[in-house]
């Protein structure tokens, strides 16, 4: 599918895999929305590359309307990458063998799960009444991030693997959903990647986590990331699928 000149958004394209993901839909010659948190540096980001900024949270309904409608006055909206997310650590039990109170699980999953679900379904609503691409008859693709963590979650992840669990079994049934749309819905499921919540670590730390990574024995970078998002735009074919981009890794206890 051709993106030039259509708009695309970007959740959590302040920083990491969605800043990544901006830059290479620049490239393409997309008009460029990333959304994120007032408290981010979204907005100078946008402003410096000539993007534009969208103030959103992806749990609020109306944040992500109005980041929606903000794209769609530029240009058609085609594509949507989800980037937003959190990694807040939590066990069942805290050290005395009591409950960890609900609300930690239910904030990781209302943010990675409920808030990807809530931006592609309204994204969907309105790359539904795109007109057809000439290039490829395509009114948009959607792409989720999950994790590997999805399928081997580590010890303290519990509200993390089941959100990214979340986005990942939701996509065959949406993208089986939004076929009649001409309207594709992937996920990439990240292993150790090079983000800032990985980069605040101590340089052994990062170490340690590279090597555990069978090959390329290193973090992934977010470009790289970003590649994949532009190959799933390019290849019509490519639907209803989670991509691991991990180097073969599966993530062992703790």
């Amino acid at each position: 599918m051709d993106v030039t000149g259509a708009s695309a958004l970007i959740t959590g394209g302040a920083s990491g895999l969605g800043l990544a993901t901006a830059k290479m839909l620049a490239r393409k010659g997309a008009r460029v929305v990333i959304a994120d948190l007032a408290g981010s540096a979204g907005r100078a980001i946008a402003d410096e590359a000539d993007w534009t900024f969208a103030r959103a949270d992806v749990t609020n309904v109306e944040e992500v309307r109005a980041a929606i409608t903000l794209a769609e006055r530029m240009a058609p909206l085609r594509v949507v990458v989800n980037c937003a997310g959190i990694a807040t650590p939590n066990k069942v039990l805290d050290r005395s063998a009591n409950p960890v109170p609900l609300a930690q699980f239910e904030q990781v999953v209302r943010v990675n799960l409920v808030g990807t679900y809530n931006v592609l379904s309204q994204a969907a609503a309105r790359m539904a009444r795109n007109d057809p691409d000439p290039s490829s008859g395509a009114r948009g693709v959607i792409v989720n991030t999950a994790s590997v963590a999805a399928f081997e979650g580590q010890i303290g992840q519990p509200a993390y693997s089941a959100s990214k669990g979340g986005v990942h079994a939701m996509t065959i049934p949406i993208a089986r959903e939004l076929a009649k749309h001409s309207i594709r819905m992937l996920t990439i499921a990240p292993g150790l990647m090079e983000t800032p919540m990985v980069a605040g670590l101590p340089l052994a730390a990062q170490k340690s986590l590279a090597e555990q990574v069978p090959y390329p024995a290193r973090l992934g970078r977010a470009d790289e990331y970003a590649s994949l998002v532009g190959h799933i735009i390019d290849n019509d074919y490519i639907n209803g699928e989670t991509i691991r981009l991990d180097g073969a890794i599966r993530m062992a206890p703790k």
